[in-house]
């Protein structure tokens, strides 16, 4: 390694050094110095778009006068960064990672002033909160603010996936399939999948998406093929009055199916799913093999490769 890329690298490291502890202009400062040594080092320049970028997004937020929209604004803008990068095509971990912690530190900040107030301590608080420790690499904390989302929004999709992916980050493995397989089943449609971080779940995500499957019939397949993989395979037993549901739901979609009323595209892997948790439930309750079997027909007539995959 050149001395000349030796001092950009050690300029580069103050400048993220300095971004994570929140002193991003005088961050861009040190970053002018890398470009002063080496104008032509394509991290360099990416690394001044980086923080360029944020500096413009600190101006807003500084003239915001409510802490909740703050932190609402800073997380919109994460999403928006991470497509920013791609643009670029020029990833420097170093400042990303330091980029990470400065924005997610500072929304939590604004968050945190809001959550000084106890009436304000709804679920819907406490997962942004959950969101920028898990942000900031805190899974703990994380996982504390979500478990006290999901006391509140126990039939919540979007909170119990959260949950599970912070569970699957501490390797907690059982209860984060459990947890993963409980928000697909309540609602599909409601889990932003952007959102989720662990290997887990990003590793079934790819294996349906290779199938050729996206959008919103994406979300669908997940738990049916988490569930014939082996990946989403923690069962629990359901209450009297969660069969009730569960067979008035199937009945529902059969229909639906049936008479072309909705999207079906959406309602294969739903319908799917459904018969896979009544499937357990029979095994659970020690049901008759003809009733199980009477399922799996169901289950072929709806999708002969799954029928088949079951099977295997």
């Amino acid at each position: 390694m050149d001395t000349y890329t030796e001092r950009v690298n050690e300029c580069l490291q103050r400048a993220a050094t300095l971004i994570a502890s929140h002193q991003l202009t005088e961050a861009i400062g040190v970053i002018e110095e890398a470009l002063a040594i080496d104008f032509e080092s394509a991290d360099v320049v990416a690394s001044l778009k980086y923080t360029g970028f944020w500096k413009d997004r600190e101006e807003r937020v500084a003239v915001m006068p409510d802490p909740f929209e703050q932190g609402e604004y800073l997380l919109a803008q994460w999403a928006v960064f991470q497509d920013f990068i791609q643009r670029i095509d020029r990833p420097v971990e170093l400042l990303i990672n330091a980029l990470r912690q400065h924005v997610f530190g500072l929304a939590l900040k604004f968050y945190r002033e809001v959550y000084q107030d106890a009436a304000n301590r709804d679920a819907a608080l406490l997962v942004r909160i959950a969101r920028c420790y898990k942000g900031s690499g805190d899974y703990e904390r994380a996982r504390k603010f979500l478990q006290a989302a999901a006391s509140q929004r126990p039939e919540d999709a979007e909170v119990l996936a959260e949950l599970a992916d912070v569970l699957a980050l501490v390797n907690e493995t059982a209860a984060a399939k459990a947890f993963f397989r409980e928000a697909f089943f309540i609602d599909a449609q409601k889990i932003d999948i952007a959102r989720l971080e662990s290997e887990l779940i990003h590793r079934l995500i790819r294996a349906v998406a290779h199938r050729g499957i996206e959008g919103p019939a994406l979300l669908e397949w997940i738990p049916v093929y988490g569930f014939l993989f082996g990946v989403l395979n923690v069962k629990r037993e359901i209450r009297s009055i969660e069969f009730g549901r569960l067979k008035q739901s199937i009945y529902e979609l059969e229909r639906e199916l049936r008479e072309g009323t909705g999207d079906d595209e959406l309602i294969r892997p739903r319908l799917i799913n459904r018969y896979f948790w009544l499937i357990d439930h029979y095994v659970a309750v020690k049901e008759s093999q003809g009733k199980v079997e009477e399922v799996l027909l169901k289950i072929r007539s709806v999708d002969d490769n799954v029928y088949h995959q079951y099977n295997a």
